[in-house]
């Protein structure tokens, strides 16, 4: 049975998590809530959120904060951290997971297409932790933790906008870790391979799939959304107090 680490430096933090509803998203918001986190999420089903509120009622310190937000709304995102803010205080953890992998052949894909994705999986990124950069100044630090993903890694076919957004996050990160670093303010970015959260599951990952994987990954089994979370809850403590502008992977071994 895995012996799992607790933080105690995140008991009361105040943390914010995109794409909260569903995937690694909501596995995020599960482990940082029962570290004794004030864990702020958004989505956009109402339903998943309010059902994952319900679901940690009782079984963690403070009951997770729902907030029903498209990110690529950024007045609705800015709006969103700031209820976040008040009702937990300064956040010092932001968590900026929403995303969409959605498929797109290059001949396919159109103007409306593209600049959709870039606001779906990478402008939110800037915007939120430009909303949190005086929370964090003002607390003495904070951590941003940016995902990404390996599949501009190993090429993966029939998502370029997608592919240039997760790419695009490593420059992001590192010029937000310089530029907020003197502020004890961190920014990271991790990266998961292939994971086997519910969509993945239920749209991509067939027989094909599965042998795919297991010619690829160094190591046996699956990457799974909690391999993710440990990652995170690590980024998020300041266990980590001195990592900044870092990229770290989580596939099995796969790149």
């Amino acid at each position: 049975m895995n012996q799992l680490a607790t933080y105690p430096s995140l008991a009361g933090k105040s943390v914010f998590v995109s794409g909260g509803t569903s995937g690694i998203g909501r596995t995020l918001v599960e482990a940082f809530a029962h570290q004794g986190a004030r864990v702020a999420f958004i989505g956009r089903n109402v339903d998943a959120g309010a059902s994952l509120v319900a679901g940690l009622a009782g079984r963690c310190p403070f009951e997770p904060l729902f907030i029903q937000c498209d990110v690529t709304d950024v007045e609705a995102l800015k709006a969103a951290i700031a209820r976040a803010r008040n009702a937990h205080g300064p956040i010092t953890v932001l968590i900026n997971n929403a995303a969409n992998d959605q498929r797109r052949r290059v001949e396919e894909v159109t103007p409306e297409f593209w600049d959709n994705a870039m606001h779906t999986n990478l402008r939110h990124q800037f915007f939120a932790a430009q909303a949190v950069v005086d929370d964090m100044k003002q607390a003495g630090g904070g951590s941003i933790i940016n995902l990404g993903s390996t599949s501009w890694m190993i090429k993966a076919p029939d998502y370029p906008a997608y592919a240039t957004c997760k790419a695009a996050i490593h420059g992001l990160t590192r010029s937000l870790a310089r530029e907020l670093g003197p502020h004890n303010i961190r920014a990271n970015v991790l990266v998961p391979g292939w994971t086997m959260t519910d969509k993945q599951l239920r749209m991509w990952v067939d027989d094909e799939a599965e042998r795919e994987i297991d010619r690829a990954q160094c190591l046996p089994g699956r990457v799974m959304p909690e391999h993710v979370a440990s990652l995170a809850l690590f980024m998020g403590a300041d266990d980590s107090a001195m990592i900044t502008a870092q990229s770290f992977v989580i596939d099995g071994g796969w790149t």
